[in-house]
């Protein structure tokens, strides 16, 4: 039977790369991107696109059987940094776009769900260092707080009504195709185009401060062979680990100076600093290698190179 797949959120950071990669290997017509707003030029020319608020239960429900979907990436949230400043909303986004999409596999309209969990889902008492699959939970965001209840109804849903239902705790991302969507490791991606632009940038994290962060070109493969794994080999239905590696800005900051040697980078905390401080310095994502095979291609050297000889191209400078 021909996968049919629908992404929500296909705006963001990661919903851009996603789908291209997706209409690559199922095929233009078979994935169909979807957002409340117009995603980027080469989404909405590649392929089919929907206008979609996520919140409308019945216009979901419209859309998944005019296209007979099989598989949602559900990829629209509220994130850790912007969720902080709009409290409800952060919980009545995150949550009931989740509810939404879990009944569609449960009253069998859909037949697989992926749903991006976080680093997040941690909070100031979890180990910090290689934290483990199973540890302390006790997130204090309201984005974390979504992702601690998500990953609970993964799992309910998983064994009361079989809903395959697959998940990663992501670490920070960098990418260069999608604009940092209000999260506390954007740091990480806004000091590639201000390095590029001005020369200089003001990190709002301290020069110490070490997070588990990941190469987008990792973060797509390792969403799509989860999701193409077979299911008896995703053993843990809550959500994985996923590692990356780690790094603090002054460590990003002296790599980023071997490409552009008169970079100065400058720090002004705020409140996403407590935020920051509340998370893992590294995790250990075992459970993803020994299950389905994970392994990272990227590292800090080999993402900053790419990140920099692509955004260069983007903005039309000399490499």
């Amino acid at each position: 039977m021909q996968e049919r797949i629908l992404i929500i959120g296909s705006s963001g950071q990661i919903g851009t790369e996603l789908i291209m990669e997706l209409r690559k290997i199922y095929g233009n017509e078979n994935v169909i991107a979807s957002d409340i707003r117009s995603s980027s030029d080469e989404v909405m020319h590649s392929g089919p696109f929907e206008q979609l608020d996520i919140m409308n239960k019945s216009l979901l429900i419209e859309v998944v059987k005019k296209h007979k979907i099989t598989q949602v990436y559900l990829l629209a949230a509220l994130l850790s940094a912007t969720a902080e400043k709009n409290i409800e909303l952060g919980w009545e986004l995150n949550m009931r776009s989740h509810s939404h999409v879990l009944d569609l596999a449960k009253d069998g309209l859909i037949k697989k769900i992926f749903w991006p969990s976080s680093i997040a889902v941690f909070g100031p008492t979890t180990p910090k260092e290689h934290t483990p699959q199973y540890t302390i939970m006790e997130p204090n965001t309201v984005y974390g707080i979504t992702k601690l209840a998500g990953e609970r109804w993964n799992e309910y849903y998983f064994n009361k009504f079989g809903v395959d239902i697959r998940s990663l705790r992501y670490p920070g991302l960098i990418g260069w195709k999608g604009a940092p969507g209000g999260g506390t490791t954007d740091y990480a991606v806004a000091i590639f185009h201000q390095a590029i632009k001005t020369g200089k940038y003001e990190s709002f994290l301290s020069e110490n401060t070490k997070l588990p962060m990941m190469y987008m070109s990792d973060a797509i493969r390792a969403t799509i062979q989860l999701m193409e794994s077979p299911a008896k080999q995703v053993k843990i239905r809550s959500s994985y680990n996923l590692a990356g590696v780690s790094f603090t800005p002054k460590e990003i900051a002296a790599e980023v100076s071997k490409h552009i040697p008169n970079f100065e980078m400058s720090y002004k905390g705020d409140f996403r600093q407590k935020i920051a401080d509340s998370w893992p310095s590294s995790i250990n994502d075992e459970h993803a290698q020994n299950d389905w095979g994970w392994k990272l291609e990227y590292r800090l050297e080999k993402m900053c190179e790419d990140m920099i000889v692509n955004l260069k191209n983007e903005y039309k400078l000399t490499v």
